[in-house]
């Protein structure tokens, strides 16, 4: 028998055996388009194959050497799915006489629960349950003071303008694009994002409709099963036998489609906070999803011929669910840790970091929505021991609390939040400064300022240089912090080099013990020029000015190089209460527009640095 003729009769046998739906799923999911209707017989074998043995089978192509072992393997596999198709038909038969047989007692059955329902569902124990389950729900505590104190309007998310301009004009619009939202925690994306969907609302070129929902939910608690068991997000189909569907389905045999959060979000907004979180499977899954607009569905318990199936479940197998609706991830992680399938389809809108003048004011307007009166300088204290409007807010709210017990008084009385409040609560607590205003001298040798960012948050670090005479001429050590990274002490070696060149020393002529105050395990190019500058202060005794930190790698040229996270560096500045920063010159576009409390002034070579940082003789 020549060759095309026996593949022709294993395809004519496994379309006979496995429905023609199955099939295209199967040709979909691996992928064999361009084999299962090629000329070449090696080809066509081969997809036959995967789809008889789910994939089991061969793994690549076959050839005239080895065509008669694929053809024999498809033969073992299409045996076995013969056998359970007579296994089935064999068992449905069985069950079909049982049924036959019991039919006296089902109509028994039916008739008793008939005579049941004429009586009612409920007994004295049930109606006893129902009864405390109303008590327990007439029991109401006062309001949440999140929700209350939660911003209503756009004009109260503080400090976050141009991130809902850009967020606005992403969403409101005829054509609503997908978005993700990065920034560190509690600074409003959530709320922002719910905003935002009911501007959309009242414009009448978008597509949501007045009944758009915003479904909100957590990535970190979608949990899901590979075996498609349970699948909250995007809906699962619970089997009569294995998970059980509905009694009077199970009964029948009949499974049953239970759409997800994206068929509830249809024609609204998902939210998905925490989306890096969200597992890497399940991710792939939601992007098939926003490409389709549905959601499919399938057992292999459905029977499309089956006529005691109700409509809606014939409806959900056939035509999948809706889930047309605009998806808004948010996260706290870096763009470069989120998958980069998803975004490449979705817009990114870019949330600011919270500067201690924004904390106060989030604690001023959530003061006036408790009515109740700040002493001087209480809102500036809490900004000092955070960065996020949330916990701000809980700061006042237990200040709050612990001001209406110790004075005995009620939400009714005028009400003032003391320092005094303020600081037992922090002691209570046990909250420590984000990070201490700076007190130090104007001027000190051997000491400076450099920046540093770990996620969205910036930060300044401190670095203390102490030069000696080394014991021996040309045999000195220059000594860094076991805790840092290579990178960070390549720069210390680099700003040796710049240092022989700008001061004609010889460092190996000098013990340098270089310093990182709190130990922090840095690791980057970026403290190279304020490490450079802390060895130049300390080897040349000149006093550096305290009000101003320095980012910038330093190259064996004394060029200052460009360096990340100058956004997030300067917000960290600023909480110090830095004056001045100085950043490399290619970096001067990344600068935040609009600030009035700190100046940014880019340079290009260390010896710009040198005239701005040390004191005038």
């Amino acid at each position: 028998m020549s060759l095309d003729v026996q593949i022709d009769a294993l395809d004519e046998i496994m379309r006979k055996v496995i429905s023609e739906k199955t099939i295209r799923s199967k040709i979909i999911k691996y992928k064999l388009n361009k084999y299962i209707h090629n000329n070449d017989v090696y080809k066509r074998i081969y997809a036959i194959n995967k789809i008889v043995s789910e994939g089991k089978g061969i793994d690549i192509i076959p050839n005239e050497k080895n065509v008669n072992e694929a053809i024999d393997n498809t033969k073992q596999c299409l045996s076995a799915l013969i056998a359970k198709r007579y296994i089935e038909n064999s068992i449905e038969k069985e069950v079909e006489q049982v049924v036959i047989e019991k039919q006296e007692k089902y109509m028994d059955e039916i008739k008793l629960n008939i005579i049941k329902k004429k009586k009612g569902v409920e007994n004295a124990k049930t109606l006893k349950k129902y009864a405390k389950l109303e008590v327990l729900d007439s029991v109401k505590l006062s309001n949440n003071i999140q929700n209350l104190l939660r911003p209503g309007i756009f004009s109260e998310i503080v400090g976050q303008e141009r991130a809902i301009k850009s967020l606005l004009s992403k969403l409101a619009s005829p054509y609503p694009q997908h978005i993700i939202l990065y920034g560190p925690p509690g600074i409003g994306k959530t709320t922002a994002a719910r905003l935002a969907l009911e501007e959309a609302k009242k414009l009448k070129y978008t597509p949501f409709s007045k009944a758009g929902k915003f479904v909100e939910v957590d990535g970190t608690t979608l949990r899901w099963d590979p075996r498609e068991i349970t699948n909250p997000l995007l809906g699962s189909v619970h089997d009569p036998i294995y998970q059980g569907s509905k009694r009077d389905l199970a009964e029948i045999g009949v499974p049953e489609p239970k759409p997800g959060l994206v068929t509830d979000a249809h024609g609204g907004v998902l939210f998905i906070d925490e989306i890096g979180e969200l597992d890497t499977i399940l991710q792939n899954k939601l992007l098939k999803v926003l490409e389709d607009k549905r959601v499919e569905f399938s057992s292999s318990y459905y029977d499309p011929d089956d006529e005691n199936i109700p409509k809606y479940i014939k409806y959900l197998f056939e035509n999948g669910a809706p889930a047309d609706f605009a998806l808004i991830g948010a996260t706290t992680r870096e763009p470069k840790d989120i998958n980069p399938a998803l975004r490449s389809r979705c817009t990114e809108v870019y949330f600011e970091p919270l500067s201690s003048k924004d904390i106060e004011k989030i604690v001023e307007n959530a003061a006036k929505k408790l009515n109740i009166k700040l002493e001087e300088g209480a809102a500036e204290l809490i900004s000092r021991y955070t960065i996020e409007g949330r916990k701000a807010v809980n700061i006042l709210a237990d200040a709050y609390g612990y001001t209406l017990y110790n004075n005995n008084a009620s939400p009714e009385d005028d009400i003032k939040i003391t320092i005094k409040d303020i600081e037992e609560i922090i002691s209570i607590s046990r909250f420590t400064p984000f990070e201490e205003v700076c007190k130090e001298k104007e001027y000190e040798t051997g000491h400076v300022y450099g920046l540093g960012v770990s996620g969205y948050i910036g930060s300044t670090i401190e670095i203390e240089t102490a030069v000696f005479e080394a014991k021996d001429k040309g045999k000195g050590n220059i000594r860094f912090n076991e805790t840092a990274g290579s990178m960070a002490k390549d720069s210390v070696f680099n700003a040796a080099s710049v240092i022989r060149k700008i001061t004609g020393k010889e460092p190996r002529d000098y013990d340098i013990h270089v310093n990182v105050i709190g130990g922090g395990r840095i690791d980057g190019p970026s403290a190279g020029t304020a490490i450079t500058i802390c060895i130049i202060s300390a080897l040349l005794n000149k006093p550096i000015r305290q009000d101003i930190a320095l980012t910038g790698e330093i190259s064996l040229r004394g060029k200052v190089k460009p360096v990340g996270g100058i956004f997030e560096k300067v917000y960290g500045a600023r909480r110090k209460g830095i004056k001045q920063i100085i950043v490399p010159k290619d970096n001067s576009k990344e600068v935040p527009v609009g600030l009035d409390d700190i100046e940014v002034t880019p340079v290009d070579t260390i010896e710009e640095v040198i005239n701005i940082v040390f004191k005038e003789n």
